[in-house]
């Protein structure tokens, strides 16, 4: 009864966490570990604190507020300047859209036997009906259901022999070594730390407080205030920790069989389901390519969702997944161009890995005026009230800026 009870404090932090293992998340994990082996598991450790801390600040906001991010920064920041935040965010969300859509299909494809590209657009039009017609309620708790498709990530860890001692000096001794082990440092933290999850974890928020017929923005009901924020410090505590598991569980089973076969080129997440196959079987091959299909129709409704409460916010327009199509037009509007624009770029000749790069590099830039706004926004009394951001959560989140902004400079000047 009690872990029933935990798992339903489980929400917005949990799903935001299982969100960020998407398809394009799972390639850059597999990568690492094909090519480095164990010897960058420590960044998983280092991102842990970072990303827990701008997850809660953004939490925060939400719930204190009862506005969003976008709308809360159309209040911090000039107006052009939003909405030149939230065009790039549209942008990078459009294209991994694409990149998850057309690894899910291909993930489809090993399993049942069909041409990848048609059931990319079977996915996809599942995907979009689920946003546009199940009621907001129904589809949180599914989509929390669907986070337990990570664990086929760390099934395959008891189907492969590990040299666990080999591991734990990855976890804790940092060693960067070999070629592109910087740039695919950035690669982890920008794929880990992205702008898309701070919208969603913050409307998230907003939209429970909507749903509740007796909750309230702590600003309005202090009262409340305890028990909110232990409960959205066990989500995102929860939901992060979810996340750098499956991660490390990727890297480690990669690194185990791939790399430890010699095969260090994995180029997309079905690559490397297909080549987990000749060194741990079948059935690994298959729990690795489900794992791709649960988080990709987790992650697409996400990406797809921040960028329509993004840009609905800023526009002052109505936003919610509980508002029917007809009532809130503008939004839904978003939520459909940007799946049906992420699928014709899967159709499009751009190359997977090239569209995850030029995403990443996106997400690494609009990252960090975004955190920074996060921040100023955070020890505000005139947003915040009584309830500004402690300073360990200052910090953190702080630092977790300045690793951002360290990764999109080194995007640029790493080769």
């Amino acid at each position: 009864m009690r872990s029933v009870a935990l798992f339903e404090q489980l929400g917005p932090g949990l799903v935001t966490g299982a969100a960020d293992d998407d398809p394009s998340g799972i390639a850059t994990y597999s990568q690492v570990g094909a090519r480095f082996g164990f010897q960058l598991l420590w960044v998983m450790v280092l991102v842990y604190p970072l990303m827990t801390a701008i997850q809660l600040i953004s939490a925060h906001i939400g719930r204190v507020t009862g506005c969003g991010l976008a709308k809360n920064m159309s209040n911090a920041l000039p107006k052009w300047l939003v909405a030149g935040l939230v065009a790039l965010l549209l942008i990078a969300n459009t294209i991994n859209i694409g990149a998850d859509l057309a690894a899910m299909g291909q993930a489809a494809g090993l399993i049942v036997g069909f041409d990848g590209k048609i059931l990319t657009v079977g996915l996809a039009l599942v995907s979009l009906t689920l946003q546009l017609f199940v009621p907001y309620k129904r589809y949180a708790a599914l989509l929390k259901w669907v986070t337990l498709s990570l664990l086929a990530y760390v099934a395959v860890l008891f189907l492969v022999k590990i040299d666990w001692s080999a591991v734990l000096v990855g976890l804790v001794w940092p060693k960067v070594a070999g070629v592109g082990a910087w740039t695919m440092i950035v690669a982890v933290l920008g794929t880990t730390i992205s702008p898309y999850l701070f919208f969603w974890q913050s409307a998230q928020e907003v939209e429970q407080v909507s749903q509740d017929p007796d909750a309230k923005p702590l600003k309005e009901a202090p009262g409340q205030a305890r028990r909110e924020f232990q409960r959205i410090r066990i989500d995102t505590f929860a939901g992060m920790a979810i996340s750098v598991v499956v991660a490390l569980a990727i890297m480690i089973g990669t690194a185990a069989t791939l790399n430890a076969a010699g095969q260090t080129s994995i180029q997309t997440a079905t690559d490397a389901a297909k080549a987990l196959e000749p060194v741990a079987g079948k059935f690994a091959l298959a729990l690795f390519a489900l794992g791709i299909i649960g988080t990709g129709m987790l992650a697409v409704p996400v990406l797809a969702g921040s960028a329509a409460y993004a840009v609905g916010e800023s526009r002052g327009w109505k936003c919610g997944l509980e508002e029917k199509p007809w009532h809130a037009v503008g939004f839904y509007t978003i939520i459909g161009l940007a799946t049906l624009v992420g699928l014709a770029i899967s159709w499009s000749p751009i190359d997977p890995m090239h569209a995850l790069i030029y995403s990443a590099v996106i997400n690494g830039f609009v990252a960090v005026p975004i955190m920074a706004t996060m921040m100023t926004i955070a020890h505000r009394r005139s947003v915040l009230g009584n309830f500004t951001a402690s300073r360990p959560l200052l910090v953190l989140g702080c630092l977790a800026t300045i690793v951002m902004a360290g990764a999109a400079l080194a995007s640029v000047l790493l080769p």
